[in-house]
């Protein structure tokens, strides 16, 4: 009878979990579809000025393979790129100025920002210090994008076209990170995956819709609509600062774009499983707003929507009932082919969809480590600086 009743238990879970999926593949924006990318534009008749910021901290790895691609910068306008070197102790403010020195093309500024004050976070201080040095050439728009990130000859081009031509005044894509180690392989398709059923793109773009994100990498920003919603003073304490830009853009009544990139790339390496760990957890329990139920709800869903599936499978085969394995394989038929896609846009094979579970599982770990490393005062970091500020998700709510 025990048995019985703990199958039982599992069959309602499989099709809870299956219902759960059917929805997520109708109704949450269509977020598995990989088709939102930059859209048609045309030309304008005089290209605007833009000044590009990079943040850059302790990069002197990464500078060789991605600041030549931003200098070379096929763009018709008036641009200039502020690199903030923040404090590195690497030599990669050195490093940028011997790139800019050999590469030549659009002029380089390399500065120090200086210790950020209190309640600033992440790379958020950077930030700002080369919003202001931009503003002083009044550019139309800024381009905020990572050391870590390399630009196609035309990206800067294309970005300035699609915000002229939509109307928008935030145009966001995220970057193709690196896939190129076995825990890549396994982890950072997922980690866009998950960011996508979170924030739908569809929905970020659509006129009334509260979704608001964007992808740090990459964000062309008009600077009038940064000035308007106070970015980045406004968010000065968030750590998850690229959804907190959009969501402050979006409020001040601002249009907002995100879609997935083509020839904007991290060319950053996550080689090592633990790379990959803080990467993820330095920010998951913050984007929970650092709150236990808000937490303890999150672990119950991934293990229902992504654990319960092979779960089933596995005791419906060993129990012998089919309607358990039936209900399981159904929901891990549904997942699988919703991760596909994303799979197929990073160039991956298609037999690592079904290993979404296991993905699901190290994501579920990563987030209740983050909670912990909270809860020991340890709180997000970026590049070696680490901030507990509890009331930091105040203002990403």
């Amino acid at each position: 009878m025990g048995q019985t009743a703990h199958v039982s238990a599992v069959v309602w879970s499989a099709a809870v979990s299956l219902a759960a999926w059917l929805w997520l593949l109708l109704f949450q924006g269509w977020f598995w579809r990989t088709d939102v990318r930059l859209p048609a534009s045309r030309e304008p008749d005089g290209w605007p000025d833009v000044c590009v910021v990079v943040p850059a901290r302790d990069e002197a790895a990464v500078l060789p393979a991605s600041l030549p691609s931003l200098l070379a910068q096929d763009y018709p306008g008036r641009a200039e790129v502020f690199l903030v070197d923040d404090g590195s102790t690497d030599g990669t403010g050195d490093l940028a100025r011997e790139l800019a020195r050999r590469q030549g093309g659009l002029p380089l500024t390399v500065v120090p920002p200086g210790e950020p004050p209190a309640g600033w976070t992440g790379k958020l201080w950077a930030v700002r210090h080369g919003m202001e040095l931009a503003r002083a050439r009044d550019p139309e728009y800024l381009l905020l994008t990572d050391a870590d990130i390399a630009h196609a000859p035309d990206s800067l081009r294309r970005l300035v076209a699609a915000a002229g031509t939509g109307g928008f005044d935030l145009v966001s894509q995220m970057a193709r990170l690196r896939v190129e180690s076995l825990w890549e392989r396994l982890v950072v398709p997922a980690f866009v995956y998950f960011f996508a059923q979170l924030y739908p793109f569809r929905r970020i773009s659509r006129p009334g819709s509260r979704t608001a994100a964007a992808a740090g990498g990459c964000v062309l920003l008009r600077a009038d609509a940064a000035a308007r919603a106070r970015i980045p003073d406004a968010v000065r304490h968030a750590v998850i600062d690229d959804v907190a830009v959009a969501r402050a853009v979006k409020r001040s009544g601002g249009r907002v774009w995100l879609g997935l990139a083509d020839g904007v790339d991290s060319v950053r390496p996550y080689p090592r499983l633990g790379d990959l760990w803080r990467m993820v957890s330095r920010s998951a329990y913050a984007q929970l707003r650092h709150s236990p139920p808000l937490l303890a709800g999150t672990v119950a869903g991934l293990a229902l929507v992504y654990l319960v599936p092979p779960a089933a499978v596995a005791v419906g085969a060993a129990a012998g009932s089919p309607p358990c394995a039936l209900l399981g394989a159904a929901a891990w038929l549904v997942m699988a082919g919703t991760y596909a896609p994303m799979l197929q846009y990073y160039r991956q094979p298609l037999w690592l969809a079904p290993l979404l579970p296991v993905t699901a599982f190290l994501y579920l770990l990563m987030t209740v480590d983050s909670a912990v490393q909270h809860r020991r005062g340890r709180g997000a970091a970026w590049k070696g600086r680490t901030y507990a500020r509890p009331e930091a998700a105040a203002e990403e709510a």
